[in-house]
C-alpha cells in the first residue's frame, strides 16, 4: 500500500500525499518556447506553478538538462523568461494513458514574476 490509506469503504488507496509546496495551475494549451545548444524547440505547458510547470512534448530532455524558456501567461501582459532544468521526463509510450513530456524546475525566476504566476493561478480558479 506504499504508506497509504484506504477509505472506510475500502473504494480507493490513497499512495502519497500532496507533496506540491505552491499552487500550481492546470492550463488548456500555453505555448513554449525552449533554447538549448541544439536549437530552439517548441512544447505545450499543461500544468503550471510558482517554482515550475509540465511540458507536454513527444522529445522530452532528460533530467538534469538546463535550458532557457519563454512563454506568456494567457491573461495577462506578462511575458516569462527564465533558465529552467528538467526534474523529470516520460518518454512516449504506448501502452501509457500519459502524455509525454517533462516537469521542469525554474532556475532563475525573480520573485516578482513567481508572485505574477501565483496571482494568474489565483484569478484562474475563480
Amino acid at each position: 500500500m506504499a504508506g497509504g490509506k484506504n477509505d472506510s469503504d475500502g473504494n480507493y488507496v490513497l499512495l502519497r500525499s500532496n507533496r506540491r509546496k505552491t499552487l500550481r495551475k492546470h492550463l488548456l494549451v500555453l505555448k513554449v518556447k525552449g533554447v538549448d545548444e541544439k536549437g530552439v524547440f517548441f512544447g505545450y505547458g499543461k500544468t503550471l506553478g510558482r517554482d515550475g510547470m509540465f511540458i507536454t512534448t513527444v522529445n522530452p530532455k532528460k533530467a538534469g538538462e538546463e535550458f532557457d524558456i519563454c512563454f506568456k501567461l494567457a491573461t495577462e501582459d506578462i511575458e516569462v523568461k527564465s533558465r529552467c532544468r528538467v526534474v523529470w521526463a516520460r518518454g512516449f509510450d504506448p501502452s501509457l494513458k500519459k502524455e509525454p513530456g517533462m516537469g521542469i524546475q525554474f532556475v532563475d525566476l525573480m520573485s516578482e514574476v513567481r508572485d505574477k504566476i501565483d496571482e494568474f493561478i489565483k484569478k484562474a480558479e475563480k
